[in-house]
């Protein structure tokens, strides 16, 4: 195979910890802000030129949409793992190699969503309660949001590639790029031309389209060690089984954690359209909050496994704390702003006072205990890195769906209020908490007792 540009200014092995992980954070972060945006333009336009009920609508789709993505999504950031891991060690052949497969796999994936997606829509929305006053533009949304699954997984796939190797500026230039056309598309299509609630998810698409071809441009003519090449697609069995070792226990997670949130967003459609609003408006702002955790995790993963590969485990421990305390830290910091600022950013999506009613009774009772989630995020990511993807899916499997599910199907029974649904993610935030803090202190998880000392 031919040798190409080493790029080692994208290895993440060598250096001041925290200065590498921040910069590899701060550009995943306007990244994924302009995401959050373009998302949340969906349920801002829509629910601004629709009304509630179209809002809602858009709301009740989107734990679905999480649950059939999350499965691949799960397995990218496995071959994330598999590739960084490879990048770290400078085995270039095998990067290659994982990079081919995970962008096959993606493909299959996608053209398998494509019509799974379409045609399970009616059925999934039905079994969450989905009532007949929205069912219809629910399933016209998640029918059209589906149409573009392949563009969305190849561009999970692709981010997952440069992530691995440490780049995090492209996929930022290509998200603010999507993000605008997003905007745009969604003014013209509801607000100008007002086609009706899956014109939002058309938008949507299309916008993923043009990201998807922006990232595989960079790719196919990238003089890089990870450079693609279309004729080399296919399936390495060696570098298929480390993907899905890494990847399955993190897809499975993935899936596991959105069923049970699909289980709870069914109790919140028992409460009506008003509810489903409200809480729906919560999830798009809470969404922002989540963003430094997202960010931390990916570079925490990458850090992880670049720096096992070199064989530098004595840097991997620091790196754990400095993500953490970053993540929990502004996490907690926005997540106080969101609760003081609560009933006026509720009121941009719905200016319905039953709508704002509800979303600010949900958004006071998680925000306070956000930090625990990004706690447990940052721990869950780390581990991944270090291999260890089956204990993170144990512990979110087990604190997030096994208990949650059984919480909010019995709790509801005995006082069905709202209130009772929203408490499901405060008390399973602190569970999972406690499960990874244990996890870590009391295992040898990377065998650092032997190699340090510690």
């Amino acid at each position: 195979m031919r040798r190409m540009s080493v790029g080692r200014s994208t290895l993440m092995t060598e250096g001041p910890i925290a200065r590498q992980l921040i910069a590899f954070a701060v550009p995943l972060l306007l990244g994924n802000l302009f995401q959050q945006l373009y998302n949340t333009a969906d349920s801002l336009i829509v629910g601004n030129f629709l009304g509630s009920e179209a809002l809602a609508a858009v709301s009740s789709s989107s734990n679905l949409i999480h649950l059939l993505i999350g499965f691949f999504n799960g397995l990218a950031m496995g071959a994330g793992v598999v590739i960084g891991r490879h990048y770290g060690a400078r085995e270039i052949e095998r990067v290659q190699k994982a990079i081919h497969t995970m962008l096959a796999g993606g493909l299959a994936v996608g053209v398998f969503l494509t019509f799974a997606g379409a045609a399970l829509s009616p059925v999934l929305l039905r079994m969450m309660g989905t009532p007949d006053t929205v069912l219809p533009q629910s399933i016209r949304y998640f029918r059209t949001y589906f149409y573009g699954s392949l563009a969305f997984i190849l561009y999970n796939a692709c981010m997952g590639v440069l992530q691995a190797v440490g780049d995090s500026r492209h996929p930022l230039y290509y998200l603010i790029i999507s993000s605008l056309v997003n905007v745009a598309l969604d003014l013209l299509f509801v607000g100008l031309l007002h086609f009706g609630v899956a014109s939002a998810a058309a938008a949507t698409a299309i916008s993923q389209v043009v990201a998807t071809a922006l990232c595989l441009y960079r790719l196919m003519h990238s003089d890089r060690d990870y450079r693609v090449s279309l004729r080399e697609l296919g399936f390495d069995r060696e570098a298929l089984r480390a993907i899905l070792a890494n990847g399955v226990p993190s897809g499975l997670a993935n899936c596991i954690i959105s069923f049970a949130n699909v289980v709870v967003q069914a109790n919140i459609n028992a409460f009506g359209a008003a509810a489903m609003a409200g809480c729906g408006a919560h999830s798009r702002i809470e969404g922002f909050a989540f963003l430094p955790v997202t960010c931390f995790n990916m570079a925490l993963t990458t850090f992880v496994s670049q720096n096992l590969g070199a064989g530098r485990p004595d840097r991997v421990k620091k790196g754990m704390r400095t993500g953490i305390l970053c993540s929990s830290g502004i996490a907690g910091a926005v997540s106080l702003i969101i609760w003081i600022f609560s009933p006026q950013l509720i009121g941009l999506f719905d200016s319905n006072p039953e709508v704002i009613a509800f979303g600010v009774m949900h958004q006071r009772t998680t925000m306070p205990f956000f930090f625990l989630a990004a706690y447990t995020h940052a721990c869950a990511a780390t581990l991944r890195g270090a291999g260890k993807a089956n204990v993170a899916m144990l512990g979110m499997a087990v604190c997030w769906c096994v208990i949650r599910v059984p919480y909010v199907t019995l709790a509801t029974h005995l006082r069905p209020v709202l209130t009772t649904v929203s408490w499901a993610y405060p008390i399973t935030w602190l569970l999972s908490s406690l499960f990874f803090t244990v996890y870590c202190l009391k295992t040898d998880w990377m065998g650092l007792k032997q190699t340090q000392g510690l």
